[in-house]
């Protein structure tokens, strides 16, 4: 289907530094964090909106590692897409994309906050703790 995705130039910066201030492990772990983060906001995106493919590389085995059919299962339930779906690439990085920013913004106003905190308190909203 797919060997590689990037990130838009502009969120290459942001995932180093996601990655460095949460200390959460590499590069791919905020990746997968960030496309998933932005599928839970339960927001469909808009094709027409994919930003260019300046930024991190990551290929499918680094970005899903084992779990490769659970991240496409993901993308595919939430799009209504068939697994062999041509624009699956594309949609991915939007939700990539998508996280890293959303992220980073809600990031910008808790300078103190870690990596875990992080993931507790959105795993909190998710659930409805």
């Amino acid at each position: 289907m797919f060997s590689q995705i990037k990130t838009s130039k502009e969120n290459k910066e942001v995932v180093s530094q996601l990655t460095r201030r949460l200390n959460l492990g590499t590069e791919n772990v905020i990746a997968r964090i960030a496309y998933t983060y932005s599928l839970s906001q339960n927001k469909k995106l808009d094709i027409k909106d994919l930003a260019d493919v300046g930024g991190k590389e990551y290929s499918k085995a680094v970005l899903f590692g084992d779990n490769y059919d659970l991240y496409i299962g993901m993308i595919c339930t939430h799009y209504g897409f068939y697994k062999t779906d041509k624009d699956i690439p594309k949609y991915i990085k939007l939700h990539i994309d998508d996280g890293l920013t959303i992220i980073n913004r809600e990031l910008e106003d808790q300078p103190n906050i870690d990596g875990f905190d992080f993931l507790v308190d959105k795993v909190g909203l998710i659930l409805n703790l």
